[in-house]
């Protein structure tokens, strides 16, 4: 048994079971953001989304988006491209904290 079930995906929509009205929130705003053209095309939104899920973790996310960025036009090279871009910026995001570390070392003394 897996912690992560492809299947599990499908019931996401029970979030719903015991605050309904916060639910249906939730997924009128993600429709709007994420379901259709805008200033950026479903396509964009859908690599901005792959990324994103692999930057955060979520097995689930990477399913659906991979799935979306398919469906909406985008190829291998693209999508993978898009993960370099997240995993940069993650990279980058760890790094430039290194300039608090440095503000310590210069007030201790270090």
């Amino acid at each position: 048994m897996n912690y992560y079930e492809s299947k599990d995906l499908g019931k996401f929509a029970g979030i719903g079971k015991f605050k309904p009205e916060l639910a249906e929130k939730f997924f009128d705003y993600y429709a709007a953001a994420t379901g259709k053209d805008g200033a950026l095309t479903k396509r964009e939104k859908a690599l901005i989304g792959l990324a994103l899920a692999h930057a955060k973790q979520c097995p689930y996310c990477i399913d659906q988006y991979t799935t979306q960025c398919l469906e909406n036009g985008s190829n291998p090279d693209e999508m993978t491209e898009a993960l370099h871009v997240a995993g940069a910026l993650e990279a980058g995001m760890t790094l430039v904290h290194g300039v608090q570390m440095h503000n310590v070392m210069e007030r201790t003394g270090a």
